[in-house]
């Protein structure tokens, strides 16, 4: 069975780019500033839109996304607003994923989790800190709801431990640019291209590259190695440095429409 997300990277394969995917967290800069968001990305020209779900002790995000989180949870973000959020990006005709530590799945409920992102038109969820040996019973769960398990990998990875990961994987690969937290760079590590034909050596699969993209001129050069290139802090940032809502709303337009050229210029 395809998902929306399947069908993007068919899309943007025959489009000769790489797709540009937005990331937010669910319920910043509130409940209905994160709806307005997605729509503004959506409207702007990204792809796919991944929905953060906030976490107390976010092991794998820098400083800007640990600073949405606690706005996010500050104003009571919790599993229903995930879903809410995720409901009003995949019915925005873009594909949407959640990205979630393993913690608030497993409190949830796994298959409950699982069959709630497929009901409200997600196409996955992505793991940071899920690793494969643990992850039984989410494989059995999203292989019943028919969603796909993204699993991150990262420079350190080694090429028998990326055949392992990857042939658990669905939808695509999340390859980490470099070691270390999320955030904006001034440049985009030299690890991610070497990273990215390593993973495509072990599978067929898209790989989307995040951590560190901000700018068209960085969107391109990543564009012109990966499937997928995400985006997320330069985002966050925008919308916390805003004087008001609207202003943040534009702000993240101007930049998703640069970007979307910019995974268009990388072939």
């Amino acid at each position: 069975m395809s998902t929306a997300l399947d069908l993007v990277f068919e899309k943007v394969r025959a489009e000769n780019r790489a797709a540009l995917i937005a990331y937010i967290p669910a319920g910043f800069p509130s409940k209905s500033g994160c709806e307005k968001a997605i729509q503004a990305l959506a409207n702007a020209g990204v792809d796919a839109i991944e929905i953060g779900y906030p976490y107390s002790d976010p092991v794998m995000d820098g400083p800007t996304i640990q600073e949405a989180a606690e706005i996010s949870l500050k104003g009571g973000t919790n599993a229903a607003d995930v879903f809410s959020a995720l409901k009003v990006a995949s019915s925005t005709g873009v594909a949407a994923v959640v990205m979630t530590y393993w913690n608030p799945i497993e409190k949830y409920g796994v298959n409950e989790f699982a069959q709630s992102i497929s009901d409200n038109g997600g196409s996955g969820v992505i793991t940071p800190d899920l690793t494969i040996e643990e992850s039984g019973r989410w494989l059995e769960a999203v292989g019943k709801s028919g969603i796909n398990p993204i699993y991150v990998v990262a420079p350190s990875t080694s090429d028998a431990r990326l055949a392992q990961v990857t042939s658990k994987t669905g939808g695509f690969v999340y390859a980490a640019s470099v070691m270390g937290v999320t955030g904006a760079r001034n440049n985009v590590s030299v690890d991610a291209s070497a990273l990215v034909a390593r993973v495509k050596e072990t599978t067929k699969l898209p790989v989307s590259v995040g951590l560190g993209v901000s700018t068209r001129e960085q969107a391109k050069q990543v564009a012109a190695y990966a499937d997928g290139v995400i985006v997320g802090s330069a985002f966050i940032k925008l919308l916390l440095n805003a004087k008001s809502e609207q202003e943040g709303l534009d702000a993240i337009s101007e930049l998703a429409k640069e970007l979307a050229l910019g995974v268009r210029e990388g072939r």
